[in-house]
């Protein structure tokens, strides 16, 4: 065996093993609550045979003889080959070093050859890594050194063998550097996530600090958190959230361009105004815009439900309030303190019951209706001319303090006038028809009128 041969097995096997050496050596003196489990680049996958192939690899790389960069197959390549050189066999040695070789390029190979089959592959942040590249050096090395020396090698001189020595020693430790973890996960401590003082994280500016609160979880962002950035340093999250920042800038702040929108670290949208004041100012703006839509939208509401003929009831109530209330799930809710809960099952499908708890029909789902609540000291005359459905049930008030509310938070405090006690509760409704016929109803469809008055009955009386 030849000192190029050995020179060149010893080579291959010192760089198959030299990135999991680093990661050992990273490990025991990194600082165990900071150090990640998992090193290394996000991988966003907008490539998806770049996903498969990188499953199948990584499965692979689970098998004894492929770790540490796979140098147990480069032993065993080198036993093979050694022992046949001993019995003369040099073409059988050549044979077993080639397999060694080429079992290491298949779990190396596909993940660069990939990219020239789906264009999508070619995005800067799912290029090929360093490391792909460096996994290429151990198998090339070992077919170098099974092949046979020339008869007639060309001696160089001491300049070029020592240029060629510090070149090959430089780009090897560089690379293998390249593999070890790109930095700290800072905790949310560090951070002062919570705004207490007395975070420790420096070079960072508040809102970069902020970012990584809000991409972390940490802080106020406890069930907010982007769960696949969690192993990434906080220098690639910030680089990876600077970079859709520029993307968002070139587009007005807009997150919803193509260009951000599809951009393969997109995950990171959600935090990204914390980071990227254009996106701040863009999403304040959105905002401010939707509030006016929303109150333009109730406003038109309001003025239909206003248009209605204020009810003249015939006998005085304690208080009379109008209001539009919406609903987004079939029901205006009625509670007293301390008895938020599940809605009351409603009777003819119009009104229901419990003890500090009411609940009444007012749309098919989502919708407005015009509410008038009248509080009374004693039983008002019965109604039921110029309405479809009329339906009264009775209520025990706990606390005197029954208030109806809607989906928008608007409230009709003083429903129970009289305090604690049992009531009876009679609402009336028209308009029920109009939700039925039409997808979108128009403005004012729906009326409802409820008078809350004391009263010992309990069982429901449907009137109409």
């Amino acid at each position: 065996m030849s000192r190029r041969s050995s020179a060149l097995w010893a080579s291959a096997l010192l760089l198959a093993v030299l990135p999991g050496v680093l990661y050992r050596i990273d490990s025991l003196l990194s600082e165990p609550e900071y150090a990640p489990g998992v090193y290394g680049f996000m991988t966003m996958y907008s490539c998806r045979i770049d996903l498969y192939v990188r499953s199948w690899d990584s499965m692979l790389r689970d098998f004894p003889l492929f770790s540490y960069g796979g140098a147990p197959v480069i032993v065993l390549g080198f036993a093979g080959w050694y022992a046949s050189l001993r019995k003369g066999r040099d073409r059988l040695g050549r044979i077993l070093a080639r397999c060694a070789a080429t079992v290491l390029l298949l779990t190396c190979l596909p993940q660069i050859l990939v990219y020239a089959l789906d264009a999508r592959c070619l995005d800067p942040w799912s290029a090929v890594s360093p490391m792909d590249l460096y996994a290429l050096a151990p198998p090339i090395l070992v077919l170098l050194a099974a092949r046979p020396p020339r008869r007639a090698p060309v001696r160089r001189g001491r300049l070029a063998r020592t240029a060629a020595v510090v070149l090959t020693v430089t780009a090897t430790l560089l690379v293998a550097v390249g593999s070890v973890p790109p930095g700290k996960v800072s905790a949310d401590a560090e951070l002062d996530c919570a705004g207490f003082g007395g975070g420790t994280a420096e070079g960072l500016r508040k809102e970069e600090k902020d970012f990584l609160c809000r991409v972390r979880g940490y802080g106020f962002f406890t069930t907010e958190g982007i769960e696949e950035w969690n192993e990434s340093s906080d220098r690639i999250v910030l680089a990876q959230g600077h970079h859709l920042c520029g993307l968002a800038e070139r587009n007005g702040g807009d997150t919803g361009a193509p260009a951000v929108r599809e951009a393969p670290h997109a995950s990171l949208l959600p935090a990204l105004a914390t980071l990227c004041p254009s996106v701040a100012s863009r999403q304040a703006e959105q905002e401010t815009r939707k509030q006016e839509e929303q109150a333009a939208y109730v406003a038109g509401k309001e003025r239909a439900c206003a248009r209605h003929r204020t009810h003249r009831p015939r006998i005085k109530p304690v208080r009379q309030r109008r209001a539009t209330m919406s609903t987004a799930f079939w029901t205006i809710q009625g509670w007293e303190d301390g008895y938020e809960g599940l809605a009351p099952d409603l009777v003819e499908n119009l009104v229901g019951s419990e003890p500090g708890a009411l609940a009444i029909w007012a749309a098919d789902e989502i919708g407005y209706a015009c509410v008038t609540v009248e509080s009374y000291n004693r039983r008002p005359p019965l109604e039921t001319k110029g309405w479809k459905e009329v339906v009264e049930v009775g209520y025990e008030s706990p606390k005197g303090s029954l208030s109806l509310t809607d989906g928008a938070g608007r409230r009709i405090p003083g429903l129970t006038a009289a305090g604690p006690g049992h009531y009876r509760v009679r609402v009336h409704l028209r308009g029920r028809e109009q939700v039925s016929q039409f997808l979108d109803p128009p403005d004012g469809a729906v009326e409802l009128l409820v008078m809350v008055f004391p009263g010992e009955q309990k069982e429901p009386v449907v009137h109409r």
